[in-house]
């Protein structure tokens, strides 16, 4: 197998995806460093699928350590243009009960120590970020979620935070009143590089908690978080293989604003740009920027 079309990136509790044929795994060199690890690449209905474990082999990476640009690069070396991001989260409204699924369409981001872009260093971009979810590719995961009969909330907001401690009581409060649905530590800046990457990016939040601030119940831990998962995880997998099994055989048979997200954005003038920044990101600015 020589790449992919659809990724799936795995959060806490999801390491590995089975019904997958002709697994093989890849390392891969970015020129951001190294990945969280190998990519397994197999098929599936016909479907070519790299799937990675974001926080490593053996869940050894902390939110801020997980290298989010190789991760990302990554995907866009094997060929992906349709990214599946699963993540567990916590609750910020009373109705997103733990076990439910969340299909955010917005993000808050809290993050303070993460490289959110390829660009920079002698090269500025800037992307549209106001929609930061593919709506195409959120309503085949909203299908496919209730037809695997999960309880499933359409849309609202992901926020994002640094961790890796869970949020004070007051924080959470703050963060209700903001407006947001769910708080997880992953999705930024994994969406931000995956719309630079120009490929189509969708969350399939699972609820595991009602992070801290309700008076009913008990505040988060690592223990019950896991606890929910083990019982999530399964249903989860239906789901992305159901949604999957919804998508075109070929990745060049759909098209969608997102896989354009880059044109008009390089501010930079072309004689500006060095050969050296050139070549680092041929994978994404080739197409925009004529040879010198």
């Amino acid at each position: 197998m020589d790449g992919a079309q659809i990724g799936i990136i795995g959060g806490s509790g999801l390491y590995s995806l089975d019904l997958l044929e002709d697994v093989q795994s890849r390392s891969l060199k970015t020129p951001f460093g190294s990945p969280s690890g190998e990519y397994l690449l197999g098929r599936y209905e016909g479907r070519q699928i790299a799937f990675l474990a974001r926080h490593g082999d053996g869940h050894c990476l902390l939110p801020s350590e997980i290298n989010y640009p190789a991760n990302i690069y990554g995907f866009r070396m094997l060929g992906v243009d349709t990214l599946l991001s699963v993540s567990a989260v916590g609750s910020l409204k009373e109705e997103m009960v733990p076990g439910h699924l969340v299909l955010p369409d917005q993000f808050l981001d809290r993050t303070r120590r993460r490289r959110s872009t390829f660009f920079g260093e002698g090269i500025a971009v800037h992307v549209a970020f106001a929609d930061p979810v593919c709506a195409r590719l959120r309503k085949r995961l909203l299908g496919a979620a209730r037809e695997e009969g999960a309880v499933t909330h359409d849309g609202g907001a992901y926020l994002c935070i640094e961790g890796p401690q869970f949020s004070t009581r007051a924080e959470s409060f703050l963060y209700r009143k903001w407006g947001a649905s769910v708080i997880g530590m992953t999705n930024i800046p994994e969406a931000k590089l995956a719309r630079e990457a120009e490929i189509c990016y969708a969350t399939l939040a699972l609820v595991t908690d009602y992070d801290t601030w309700h008076e009913e119940e008990e505040s988060v831990t690592a223990g019950s978080v896991i606890e929910v998962l083990n019982r999530n995880v399964a249903m989860a997998r239906r789901v992305l293989f159901r949604t999957i099994s919804t998508l075109p055989p070929s990745a060049k048979t759909a098209d969608c604003p997102c896989r354009h997200a880059l044109e008009n954005t390089i501010l930079t003038h072309p004689s500006r740009i060095s050969a050296a920044t050139r070549e680092r990101l041929s994978l994404l600015l080739d197409r925009y920027l004529e040879k010198p």
